[in-house]
């Protein structure tokens, strides 16, 4: 039951740093800010449905992809953990990675990209589902379903209160929050290399 425990709690807090609310509600206000509170809240909507399918059909289907394209999980672990160590590695540093860019829109429906596509469910996000899903057969899949519905629960109660929540939190809290987020993704990017490098090699777990 411990185990469970962990397991709900990891995949949670890696959902939480990659996906990082606060600062995708800053992204959020900066493409909406202008539009009706109703239409915000539309948008909103819209953008987490389309995100949430789309995590769950790399969770459903990750093996499927696996063979139709030859992947290996060690190999999955090494790139995502490099996607997901680069996002991380941007974030600490204050600056904003290019693959949860929320620049560059050049489509009038805003919820499917840059929101949902790639500022929610970017390629850290989805191999991070993968990952979490592919290795802990149906308890796995249910787990990251779970924790992702969780989450994009939580965005959306954040981009529904965007204004009031950046206006008590501030600028300067707001940076505190995206380097601690970028911190916890470039060291869950390591071990998710770590973890690919030993699997494909056949090294002992020593950890």
């Amino acid at each position: 039951m411990n185990d469970l425990y962990a397991q709900i709690v990891t995949v949670f807090m890696g959902f939480f740093a990659i996906m990082n609310p606060i600062a995708n509600t800053a992204a959020f206000t900066g493409l909406v800010g202008d539009k009706p509170n109703t239409e915000q809240l539309r948008i909103a909507a819209r953008a987490l449905i389309i995100t949430f399918f789309v995590i769950l059909s790399f969770s459903l289907l990750g093996k499927v992809i696996f063979h139709l394209f030859g992947i290996t999980l060690p190999a999955l672990r090494i790139a995502g953990g490099i996607l997901v160590f680069l996002i991380g590695y941007h974030m600490l540093n204050g600056t904003g990675s290019n693959l949860h860019s929320a620049e560059n829109n050049d489509t009038s429906d805003i919820a499917v990209s840059p929101l949902a596509v790639p500022l929610l469910a970017g390629p850290g996000t989805i191999a991070t589902a993968m990952n979490y899903s592919a290795s802990g057969g149906v308890m796995g899949i249910t787990i990251t379903v779970s924790m992702f519905a969780v989450m994009c629960v939580i965005t959306f109660a954040c981009f529904a209160f965007s204004a009031r929540l950046l206006a008590a939190i501030g600028q300067g809290a707001m940076s505190i929050v995206t380097r601690l987020m970028g911190l916890i993704l470039a060291v869950i990017g390591v071990q998710m290399i770590i973890v690919g490098i030993t699997g494909a090699f056949d090294i002992p777990n020593v950890g």
